[in-house]
């Protein structure tokens, strides 16, 4: 690649980088604030509930305890690697530390699927062999977890990343899990049903566990470093292929780093050979067509038709 070549790669990826640097790290620390007020809260509430499951003699709540206690771990991992996030890129990681929060997404789609597994073989046998709990304590116990576990999942509601939406799916579980808790209680203060509570437990497990499968579905695949939209991939294409002086487009390949922060580099055939203004005009037109894409980092070598292109391998 000659000197010309290694110009225009150094501006593209300067001018993007600097674009959403400032906006990034800002958004990124947002996100490290909200999982650390919801870790703090499940925490403190985790504590509560297994105090609580063991004066109501409720083996509901000692199994939604536990279930609290992994989701804590697993938010406080999401917190570390948040943090890490954050930081700035070095020598090893020269992208920066974006993707260990897509890691922590993934790491916390397995736990909560580990979870709900275990609560299903938990509640399943006690449609056998159901235990009579403390109503009354119950039902305290369950307007507490829906107000401690509901202010959570709304701090984290705004949250744009996937190990927010991932984090946010625990809470949620939490939720109706205790909404699963109150109603049941309020129905063993007048009925002595308690099959009740297994049968909400086993549904709304199941509704949860649907869901984290399709994030996790999507984690997977951008950690695998896959298209992270096929149509974003289109529009790119037809940008770069629109100039005149662009003959072909190819090695053309999007990734992304957290599931918000993309990543582009092309290789761009040119069709004649343009002197270094028209270069400078063709690289601004690019970056202003460009710019709605938010793409973090950006890469664009051209080439002319009578080159070989160096990664014609790849």
């Amino acid at each position: 690649m000659g000197k010309s070549d290694q110009h225009v790669n150094s501006h593209q990826h300067a001018h993007s980088h600097h674009h959403g640097h400032s906006h990034m790290h800002a958004h990124q620390h947002t996100a490290s604030n909200r999982i650390g007020w919801a870790f703090f809260l499940n925490v403190t509430f985790t504590i509560i509930e297994f105090i609580g499951g063991w004066l109501t003699n409720s083996t509901a709540i000692m199994a939604d305890a536990v279930h609290d206690l992994g989701d804590s771990l697993a938010i406080g991992t999401a917190w570390w690697l948040n943090k890490l996030g954050e930081k700035d890129a070095n020598q090893v990681f020269t992208y920066g530390f974006k993707r260990f929060s897509l890691l922590g997404a993934l790491i916390n789609s397995l736990i909560l699927i580990v979870g709900s597994v275990w609560i299903m073989f938990e509640a399943i046998p006690r449609l056998s062999n159901p235990e009579m709990p403390q109503a009354e304590g119950m039902f305290a116990l369950a307007i507490f977890g829906i107000l401690v576990n509901g202010y959570a999942a709304y701090k984290l509601s705004d949250g744009e990343t996937l190990n927010e939406r991932v984090l946010n799916w625990h809470l949620i579980e939490d939720v109706l899990g205790w909404v699963a808790v109150l109603i049941v209680s309020v129905v063993l203060m007048f009925k002595p049903w308690p099959i009740l509570d297994p049968i909400l437990s086993i549904a709304f497990t199941l509704f949860i566990l649907i869901n984290v499968l399709k994030n996790l579905k999507i984690t997977l695949v951008l950690f695998l470093q896959a298209t992270p939209d096929n149509t974003t991939r289109d529009a790119v294409k037809s940008i770069l292929l629109s100039p005149s002086s662009v003959d072909d487009v190819h090695h053309l390949h999007i990734w992304s780093l957290d599931g918000e922060q993309h990543v582009m580099t092309a290789h761009l055939v040119l069709n004649e050979q343009i002197g270094i203004q028209l270069m400078k005009d063709l690289k601004a037109d690019l970056n202003a067509q460009l710019a709605p894409f938010n793409l973090a980092h950006t890469t664009i070598e051209f080439e002319f038709s009578d080159e070989s292109c160096r990664d014609s391998k790849a």
